[in-house]
C-alpha cells in the first residue's frame, strides 16, 4: 500500500512540474495624456515623442484637429 501511495504521489508531482506555472494572457494597453511641456501646434511626431520622453512617458503622438501632443505609456 505504501509503495502504491508513493508511486501515485511521485506521478502527480511529475505531472504538476510538466504543466509549469499558468500564465494569464494580458493585452498590452496604452494610456494617453496631453503633454504638459509641449508648446504650440504638434507637427512633428518625433518632437512630440522627445518632449514626452522628458516627461517620463515612452513616446508621443500628434492627435486631433487642433494637433496637440499626447504622451503615451503602458497602463
Amino acid at each position: 500500500m505504501h509503495l502504491f501511495a508513493t508511486v501515485l504521489l511521485l506521478t502527480m508531482l511529475v505531472m504538476a512540474i510538466d504543466m509549469g506555472p499558468m500564465k494569464i494572457a494580458e493585452e498590452a494597453r496604452t494610456c494617453e495624456s496631453q503633454s504638459h511641456l509641449f508648446k504650440g501646434t504638434c507637427v512633428s511626431e518625433h518632437n512630440c515623442a522627445s518632449v514626452c520622453e522628458t516627461e517620463g512617458s515612452s513616446g508621443g503622438d500628434c492627435r486631433g484637429l487642433r494637433r496637440r501632443c499626447f504622451c503615451t505609456r503602458p497602463c
